[in-house]
């Protein structure tokens, strides 16, 4: 069998001793971040992104292995494993290959090559077989067909016994590993997807009409191209198919099939392998080739979908601080929630600026009351219906008072959800639907990690096809970059929802429930050592989880710093050396600079870690997220009506896509820039040039209102 962890060494180009101690760690009970951050000695530094493949891999080659396991105790029972047939089992690296070495042994129901054996003709297959092989002068396989005729097997003429021993010849032709995996690539080299819309659907009607006439090698189809063709079949708009030369394929088959010069024989085995193509090859292959770029789009979709997420999850927070939230509306008004520096709900108005003047006049003084009673900073406005009428008339309003807070447009996509959530309702088990609304969007301008952990990572609209994508794996991804982004940033152990808490290192949804209950009947957290009190919270979690908690008003300055308790010990013996106590933790880095970092090594911990706590000590309790930045959308713009082709204006990022990248600009409908106009020069890569919550500024190029459609450019614009 396969030695894993070295094939592994090999493939990522790790050391072994690498990839021994990172599957020990993760066999322990390590999670990613964990290693990533703690335990860089044990791995050499290995990163997330490298953690992560190895994982990858390592649970693929071992489910291949088990597998392997199964299939040869499969061949073995029926007694037809052989020395090289093991040794190619074993041998196989992929699980494609090892299912075509599988093929042959696979039980099966009953096909025409079953009935033929059933009928004697097996010896009349096997005759045929040595003449191609012996190379044969003449033959005549009407007379050896005609000595296998039984009426009572059913086999009425020599056609027929030749037409059972092809049946039997053309399933073992099907089954060859090497001429599958031969044909499965000649398909994925040269085959052409050809797509049509059905009839029913008349041109222009239709999302798909791209797809109308289209053909696309198979090998240079583009994700997102290939998971529209399968949506559009899904939704039986259109159909799609593999276009390929089936000369070519026969061919091929003839020249590894057919050994003799022999017509007769030569004849047959054409008729033969014509029938194994057609009837048992072409359709399994074709279906393999599909799936696998299928796989291939969903891979690469999903790795779009990881980025923006993280992007997303990482926008710079506004702040915590005082805000005011609107959910903004037209017929139903506008739901007004104000928050404070710690996020927590404190009131509720409804105002209808967007209605009679009188009304307009009322929820104005509404605002200018909340306002001033709140000492507010930060407006958040949803950037849904009613949005630009809303910044607008909030706008109004501040250019009448002295106290004016910072108003910014926040994308409210999943907002809704979390309303109508499990989630919400426990938080808010009072308020209305459209409070909770206006609450996440408020609290997502505070800080957007801490609220949209709460979102399935699918609600919130940064994703490509996300809904065609493999579930299982979309699932596992995002739920990935959500743990990573989280950890990264750090969690304040004493403000955390549990749903902020479950995506900590080590921390499980039951304990995360264990945290708040304690921390609701115990007040604050004092320090990280009061984990240990919490139900079901033991050394194991407490390893895992401390280092990424944060307790802000500590009787440990450590506490409030990414430092783990576990070298807390260290951090004071390097403060007794340099005559500091641990109050001056800045001063401490300072000095430490110019100190020898490899007097403080140690078995456990090294100058990665050394390093590590020098730069957590230089700024203690930092948000290691960029500085906040925020759109201005251009005065009087508000519907897609009100765009003019040459006009340039200010937007935010909301997704990035494989072909480009959708901005908002204020009217209710992102516009596009296709990866062609997202630079002047070619770009690859839409993710290299733009990012989820990048400020943006672009050209329209042209406006479809039928359609909503604007397209927009970033070329010659200086960012």
């Amino acid at each position: 069998m396969l030695n894993i962890p070295q094939l592994l060494a090999t493939e990522l180009n790790l050391k072994p001793y690498q990839v021994q101690n990172a599957l020990e760690l993760l066999t322990e009970g390590a999670t990613i971040p964990f290693i990533a951050r703690y335990r860089k000695e044990r791995t050499s530094e290995m990163n997330e992104v490298q953690l992560r493949e190895l994982s990858d891999k390592y649970n693929y080659l071992t489910e291949l292995e088990e597998r392997k396991s199964v299939i040869l105790n499969s061949i073995a029972e029926q007694g037809k494993l052989t020395d090289e047939l093991k040794q190619k089992i074993e041998s196989c690296l992929l699980k494609t290959e090892l299912e075509d070495l599988y093929l042959p042994y696979r039980p099966k129901r009953r096909t025409r090559a079953t009935i033929a054996r059933e009928k004697g003709l097996e010896a009349l297959a096997e005759f045929i077989k040595s003449l191609n092989n012996k190379n044969a002068v003449s033959a005549s396989l009407d007379t050896e067909a005609a000595k296998y005729i039984s009426e009572e097997k059913g086999v009425k003429t020599a056609e027929d016994a030749l037409k059972g021993a092809s049946d039997i010849l053309a399933e073992e032709v099907a089954e060859k590993a090497e001429l599958r995996a031969y044909l499965r690539g000649y398909l994925l080299e040269e085959g052409v997807f050809v797509s049509r819309i059905k009839k029913d659907h008349p041109e222009g009607t239709t999302k798909f009409e791209m797809y109308r006439n289209y053909q696309m090698r198979v090998r240079n189809i583009a994700p997102h191209n290939m998971l529209a063709l399968c949506r559009g079949e899904a939704e039986e708009v259109l159909s799609f198919e593999i276009s390929f030369d089936e000369d070519v394929v026969l061919s091929y088959l003839e020249s590894k099939e057919i050994k003799t010069k022999v017509r007769a024989i030569r004849d047959f085995y054409q008729g033969m392998l014509k029938d194994a193509f057609n009837r048992l090859m072409k359709t399994s292959l074709i279906s393999e080739v599909v799936a696998e770029k299928k796989t291939y789009a969903d891979v690469e979709s999903i790795k779009t979908f990881e980025t923006n997420l993280r992007e997303l999850l990482l926008s710079a927070p506004a702040g915590m601080k005082p805000t005011l939230a609107i959910d903004p509306g037209f017929r139903t008004g506008c739901k007004v929630a104000i928050l404070d520096q710690t996020g927590k709900f404190l009131e509720y108005q409804a105002i209808f600026p967007h209605q009679a003047a009188e009304q307009r006049l009322k929820a104005a003084q509404t605002l200018k009351n909340l306002i001033s009673k709140y000492k507010v900073e930060l407006i958040a406005i949803g950037n849904g219906t009613a949005s630009r009428e809303t910044d607008e008339f909030v706008l109004e309003v501040l250019q009448t008072m002295e106290q004016k807070p910072v108003k910014v447009m926040v994308n409210e996509s999943g907002a809704s959800i979390y309303s109508a959530s499990k989630v919400a309702l426990e938080e808010f088990p009072d308020l209305d639907i459209t409070v909770r609304g206006a609450i996440s969007i408020g609290r997502r301008l505070q800080d957007p990690l801490a609220e949209l952990v709460k979102i399935d990572p699918k609600s919130i609209g940064v994703g490509q096809y996300q809904h065609d994508v493999d579930q299982k794996l979309l699932k596992k991804k995002l739920d990935e970059t959500v743990e990573s982004c989280v950890n990264y940033v750090g969690v304040d152990l004493n403000t955390a929802s549990k749903e902020l808490l479950t995506s900590v290192s080590g921390i499980t949804s039951s304990v995360a429930n264990n945290i708040v209950a304690y921390r609701n009947q115990h007040g604050v957290f004092k320090n990280r050592r009061q984990l240990l009190k919490v139900a079901k919270l033991g050394p194991k979690a407490f390893e895992q989880a401390a280092g990424f908690l944060r307790i802000r008003q500590s009787e440990n300055p450590l506490d409030n710093t990414a430092v783990h308790p576990e070298s807390y010990s260290l951090v004071e013996a390097i403060a007794s050396d340099l005559n500091l106590p641990l109050t001056q933790i800045t001063q401490i880095a300072e000095k430490l600079k110019k100190a020898n970092l490899k007097k403080y090594v140690t078995d456990t911990v090294g100058e990665p870690t050394l390093r590590d706590i020098l730069s957590e000590l230089e700024k203690p309790g930092r948000d290691p997220r960029a500085e906040f930045k925020y759109a201005t959308f251009k005065e009087g713009i508000k519907e897609i009506s009100d765009l003019k082709e040459g006009m340039e204006l200010e937007g935010i990022v909301t997704n990035v896509a494989n072909f480009g990248a959708f901005v908002d600009i204020g009217v209710h409908q992102d516009g596009l820039v296709h990866i062609s106009q997202l630079a002047d020069r070619f770009v690859d890569d839409p993710k290299k040039i733009v990012k989820v919550g990048q400020v943006v500024k672009v050209r329209v190029l042209e406006i479809n209102q039928k359609l909503k459609r604007i397209s927009l450019s970033m070329k010659s614009i200086k960012q």
